[in-house]
């Protein structure tokens, strides 16, 4: 399902000033991208596919994405989790500053691989509907 992102191409470093809540903002919008594709092939009425959407875009789920992923990530992609996670503050009231924190860090990594290495993000995607079906 992440095969549209395999078709991207990494953009100019023109896009390597980018801070992270830049790249978290546009980390975001990627992921609730792929989890809409994914969920769009299934029959159902709009509002049931809207609140699956949203189960998985959720602080929450995010969080537990990130920490499925942890042990395949690089260097570099830990770099980008952490300096998201630093600038992620304490998130909606209510809701799990921790999980906030994780989510921003991932939505960061989405982002930054997004713009710099999408067959990298593709591969990471995949990895998580691996782990998804093997925990069904």
């Amino acid at each position: 399902m992440s095969d549209w992102i395999r078709l991207q191409q990494a953009l100019p470093s023109q896009s390597a000033d980018l801070g992270p809540l830049q790249l978290a903002w546009l980390g975001d919008a990627v992921w609730e991208l792929h989890q809409r594709l994914r969920h769009c092939r299934r029959p159902g009425r709009s509002a049931d596919l809207h609140r699956a959407v949203v189960s998985e875009v959720r602080a929450d789920a995010q969080a537990l994405a990130l920490e499925r992923l942890q042990p395949l990530l690089t260097e570099l992609e830990c770099d980008l989790v952490r300096r998201g996670r630093n600038r992620a503050g304490k998130g909606p009231r209510g809701g799990d500053p921790a999980a906030y924190g994780k989510a921003t860090g991932f939505e960061t990594m989405v982002g930054w691989l997004f713009l710099h290495n999408p067959a990298r993000l593709a591969q990471l995607l995949d990895r998580l509907e691996e782990t998804e079906s093997a925990l069904s």
